[in-house]
């Protein structure tokens, strides 16, 4: 199960240094969304290919024509929060004020219900497990937010490393489409999107999809874009992380969806047989 989705946030949603943390910082920068997300959705329409779009609400509120048009051409609209903060830095109860703006924004502008989150860099964590609750709380039924190993921004690794689950905590019940994550000589790597995609070389990815019986995408616009600028204050090893293989990665990825078959999450939710699907159970 290969299951296409893009994270729909502008270049400068890295999250790294100051003026990229604040959105009363964000309008000085210029905008690249609407030929980023062109580009993706021209392509998507040539191969015949839906896909599930996590939107940030601040997006959604610039430039609404966008959310309107990834709908018009019939992908499913998810949340990616407002205001892009890191969910177990914000604590409860701005993360219930944010989930319930970004999903009346899209919902607002779509006229369909959203069912579908993920947090900004998976940032859902062991440490803030009260996370799912406010989820359903707000009518979300799937999550894309766990990333079930160590990462510099948060992680969850005591997550189980495999597909799809259903997560308990007191009492709720989640879908989770956590992240991939390949096993390489006894090491954890993750090639799906984002800069571990841009900088494999695409016969390692194919030979790792083939072996893989679940793939979770996480794309953005700015992962094609070689054209974006470079931030200033950026730290070295994210600079390189977020800034190589900008020039090769878009015509890697359709390569990757000529040579194998992808799937938006609605329909990877009929697909799962969640009678038969581990239930991991948080105390929250």
């Amino acid at each position: 199960m290969n299951i296409l989705t893009f994270d729909i946030e502008e270049w400068f949603h890295l999250l790294e240094i100051d003026s990229t943390k604040y959105p009363e910082n964000w309008d000085k920068y210029p905008s690249r969304i609407h030929e980023n997300l062109g580009r993706i959705l021209d392509f998507l329409d040539e191969a015949d290919q839906k896909a599930t779009f996590f939107c940030l609400g601040w997006i959604a509120h610039k430039y609404p024509d966008e959310i309107k048009e990834i709908a018009k051409r019939g992908h499913e609209i998810g949340s990616h929060s407002y205001h892009h903060r890191l969910v177990y830095e914000i604590g409860a109860s701005r993360f219930k004020e944010d989930t319930k703006k970004g999903i009346d924004i899209l919902e607002n502008l779509t006229g369909q219900k959203v069912i579908s989150y993920r947090a900004p860099r998976f940032s859902i964590t062991d440490q803030c497990k009260w996370a799912f609750e406010i989820l359903a709380e707000n009518g979300i039924e799937r999550d894309s937010s766990v990333f079930p190993g160590s990462r510099s921004l948060g992680g969850f690794p005591v997550f189980p490393k495999h597909g799809p689950s259903l997560i308990k905590v007191n009492g709720t019940l989640i879908k989770e489409f956590p992240i991939s994550i390949t096993t390489i000589m006894g090491k954890d790597l993750v090639f799906s999107g984002g800069g571990y995609f841009r900088i494999m070389p695409y016969p390692l990815i194919r030979r790792w999809t083939k072996q893989s019986e679940y793939i979770m995408t996480y794309f953005h616009p700015r992962d094609f874009d070689p054209g974006q600028p470079v931030i200033a204050g950026i730290p070295l090893q994210r600079r390189f992380q977020s800034y190589i293989g900008l020039k090769t990665a878009f015509p890697k990825f359709q390569k990757w969806l000529q040579d194998f078959e992808f799937i938006d999450l609605n329909k990877a939710d009929k697909l799962v047989d969640w009678g038969n699907t581990p239930i991991i159970t948080i105390s929250g």
